[in-house]
């Protein structure tokens, strides 16, 4: 496969995994504020999705509406819902050939609901649960149409290693933002509405209720996020899928790369996997991150210079 191809459809798929996060993210979010008018703020997902400074993510954290506008619509901010469909669809638009009929008319549908001026009409004046979930499914129609219509290839394992690759970022972030409100202090008390929306914002909650029978904590809910297995959304989950996924790009030809790669996935998968609770908090839970969010950083940047067009 051709590296700018394989570059196309692996920016295509982590586009489409950052949108699909952003928009859970804003939905809970926008819940989780109707219950808490007064001591609400967009503060901490500004900081995880936004390149804005701290004294312009303050002057719009208590704003809902305006937030919802620049998180959703907005074109000039390059981390608005609009702006990462648009590059979605314009890498599978260079590579139609490389990916189904059916994922393109998924893509481009997206785009053209994103573009329509009545949505930010919609943001403004109607419930935005409504405008969200409607973007929401449309995200899941084309992880559906992928998994169900895209052969087995080379193709589909970069789009996974896309994929998994930014939700494992995401999940260390949204977690890392989380638990710096709380100065990193597990067995500080905290209200169980902090968790069951920051639970619900990554669609681990109901997972959450079956798994830990002994009600909220700190401490388990950071082990669901970074160690659960079973979560599709852990740190865990994702890493050991980027593993696969990239096993299967083995070739004799490239086997310098492939072996590079493929030891930094399996050292940060060793690490995790290897970790306990205990462990991460005598470590240091943002020094843990920290280093996690380092080394997936590092994977993705030497799959640039290995595989894709950059190099």
């Amino acid at each position: 496969m051709l590296s700018r191809v394989a570059d196309s459809l692996y920016w295509m798929s982590r586009y489409m995994e950052r949108a699909d996060g952003i928009l859970r993210m804003l939905k809970i979010n926008y819940a989780s504020s109707q219950d808490d008018i007064q001591e609400f703020s967009w503060k901490p997902v500004l900081r995880i999705f936004t390149f804005l400074k701290d004294d312009e993510a303050a002057a719009l954290a208590n704003n809902t509406r305006a937030v919802l506008q620049f998180m959703v619509t907005d074109k000039d901010n390059p981390n608005s819902v609009l702006n990462i469909v648009t590059q979605a669809r314009e890498n599978g638009r260079s590579v139609q050939d490389h990916i189904t009929k059916e994922m393109w008319q998924c893509l481009n549908e997206f785009y053209h609901i994103m573009r329509q001026e009545k949505l930010v009409e919609l943001l403004q004046r109607e419930d935005p649960i409504t405008v969200l979930d409607t973007l929401i499914k449309q995200g899941l129609l084309y992880f559906g149409t992928t998994d169900v219509t895209m052969a087995r290839g080379e193709g589909n394992s970069f789009i996974n290693i896309g994929k998994f690759l930014e939700r494992a970022i995401q999940s260390a972030d949204i977690l890392d933002i989380k638990f710096s409100d709380l100065n990193y202090e597990l067995d500080k008390p905290a209200d169980t509405t902090y968790w069951k929306y920051l639970l619900m914002s990554i669609s681990g909650y109901e997972l959450y209720l079956k798994t830990y029978r002994s009600g909220f904590g700190a401490k388990n809910v950071m082990e669901q996020i970074i160690l659960n297995e079973n979560f599709p959304r852990s740190v865990i989950y994702s890493v050991n899928r980027l593993h696969t996924y990239f096993g299967r790009l083995k070739n004799e030809s490239s086997i310098v790369a492939f072996n590079q790669v493929d030891f930094m996935i399996g050292k940060l998968q060793s690490k995790i996997k290897f970790s306990t609770p205990d462990a991460i908090i005598y470590e240091g839970l943002h020094h843990f991150l920290t280093e996690t969010k380092s080394a997936l950083f590092q994977i993705g940047n030497t799959l640039n210079e290995n595989y894709f067009a950059h190099s």
